[in-house]
């Protein structure tokens, strides 16, 4: 909520917060009533014009007395906050009811408390680019950004829009940094595509291989690997490489579907030619169509 909010916006917040938590509401719930407590004591400095002046000029402090203005950085003072004889608040405790009073709005993207008195600092978003095997098998990777340098934990198995969070690596405020926001963008790969925590790719296989059998290699996330094409093979058809997939939210790794692709000798072999040619002669068939 802005600076500007009226009188009738502070209230409409509080009412609604404080039918939440009112100890007839939750009879017996200890933390509901500590809430109702302090949403109340936010309300009565907020819900007075005068005082709420004041205290976002730092001219008082949250039980209504005069601040040492200048004093460890602004209204809150030495250690300052709500002292009051019920209930008592630090910094953070203060900007967790204001947010939740007000929605977080107008915070610029941080954590902040109300009319511009920022608890944390702003939280800094940032996106960050890596490749599909840098998803498959984690690691840290540094980044700069707005003349920061940030090193980045990337976990097994991230996926794209993963949003990681550096704890206390934002701007700086007087309760202390906002966090770091980190989008990962994984970027689309020339072999594999991603389904959850399987990943499909198209394997060439030559006509000899594809009618006789044969052994080819295989590219995988972790460097290539050996596969047994079986004799009669036809476009379409998929071998399965387990555990050679995704990392999944169990920590267990996902399949890796290969999709045979017969493949023609690319220019057109004279032989093979001479061959299809007679075959096509002699042994005339149609493919069955598959439904």
């Amino acid at each position: 909520m802005p600076r500007t909010a009226s009188a009738d916006e502070i209230r409409r917040a509080f009412r609604q917060l404080a039918k939440k938590y009112h100890p007839d509401a939750n009879p017996g719930d200890k933390t509901a009533e500590e809430r109702f407590k302090r949403l109340s004591a936010a309300f009565d400095l907020l819900g007075d014009e005068d005082k709420r002046k004041k205290f976002d000029a730092g001219e008082i402090d949250a039980d209504g007395r005069e601040s040492a203005r200048g004093f460890a950085g602004g209204p809150f003072g030495a250690g300052g906050g709500f002292r009051g004889g019920q209930s008592e608040f630090d910094n953070a405790d203060l900007g967790d009811i204001l947010s939740e009073m007000f929605g977080q709005r107008g915070g610029g993207g941080g954590r902040s408390g109300f009319g511009g008195f920022s608890q944390r600092g702003a939280d800094v978003r940032a996106r960050l680019e890596i490749d599909l095997e840098e998803a498959v098998a984690g690691g840290t990777k540094r980044i700069v950004y707005d003349g920061r340098t940030f090193d980045v934990a990337i976990p097994k198995g991230a996926f794209d829009g993963q949003m990681l969070r550096l704890k206390g690596q934002g701007s700086p405020g007087r309760a202390g940094p906002g966090d770091a926001l980190i989008e990962l963008i994984i970027r689309p790969h020339l072999v594999f595509r991603r389904e959850g925590d399987t990943l499909f790719m198209d394997l060439p296989v030559t006509v000899p291989d594809a009618v006789l059998g044969g052994k080819v290699e295989a590219p995988t996330p972790n460097g290539p690997v050996t596969l047994s094409i079986p004799p009669g093979s036809n476009s379409g058809s998929t071998l399965r490489l387990k555990g050679r997939g995704m990392v999944g939210a169990q920590g267990r790794r996902g399949d890796l579907m290969a999709r045979i692709v017969v493949t023609l000798p690319d220019p057109p072999d004279e032989e093979l030619k001479r061959f299809a040619e007679t075959w096509r002669a002699e042994r005339p068939y149609t493919p069955r169509r598959r439904s």
